[in-house]
């Protein structure tokens, strides 16, 4: 006997289409690996067009070296590096960036009190309301701002206030695991990264320049 295939769903087509600019709000979430990768792709792609970025780090340890990073963090990614290094040459825009986390919360040897890490996470929320009214940049990324939430060092309050706080011609980026639909109802953009295999289940630890 055999078996029917699920339906997929329909996507509704819009009746027109407009080339107006208009900033949109983009998520790259889930359990997959690639959120951060794509969000700094397209950190990228918009200094290509000439367009400044900020890029704001929640969780993420600030530590830029194995000799000063302390338990429960890890050495910032290398595209961070090379963010900070290169030399604009012609019309580009400018990549700058932040990290506003202490690390990983209660896992892998974090040993801080969990009220430090959300007096850094209030921090956090407190500069990317900066960043983002500043109209100095036209595309701000929030990396992990959505794992702070999930951890408990923000509420999901404050994550749709920034949004609704963003300019419209703005774009915004944000990035963690877990799916809010309120959130994702305000997002333009959503993309799941859905895992199928890792190395880590196969006893392989993340490799630097490829996964951090």
């Amino acid at each position: 006997m055999s078996r029917s295939m699920p339906k997929k769903k329909k996507i509704k087509m819009p009746s027109s289409f407009s080339d107006q600019p208009k900033g949109l709000v983009i998520c790259y979430v889930g359990a997959g690996k690639g959120k951060t990768t794509a969000a700094m792709g397209m950190a990228v792609r918009a200094a290509g067009d000439d367009k400044n970025v900020f890029i704001l780090q929640f969780v993420k340890a600030k530590g830029a070296s194995s000799d000063d990073i302390k338990e429960g963090e890890w050495p910032v990614s290398s595209e961070i590096n090379f963010f900070d290094n290169i030399r604009p040459m012609g019309p580009i825009g400018r990549i700058e960036n932040e990290q506003v986390g202490l690390g990983f919360v209660g896992i892998l040897g974090d040993k801080k009190e969990k009220e430090i890490h959300i007096r850094a996470a209030l921090k956090g929320l407190e500069r990317a309301r900066e960043v983002i009214t500043s109209g100095d940049y036209e595309l701000v990324i929030l990396d992990e701002v959505i794992s702070a939430l999930e951890v408990g060092l923000i509420e999901e309050r404050d994550i749709i206030d920034l949004i609704k706080l963003k300019p419209p011609l703005q774009h915004l980026v944000i990035t963690g695991h877990n799916k809010y639909p309120k959130i994702l109802k305000l997002c333009d953009l959503v993309t799941e990264m859905k895992m199928i295999q890792h190395p880590y289940y196969k006893g392989i630890l993340a490799q630097k320049g490829i996964d951090y």
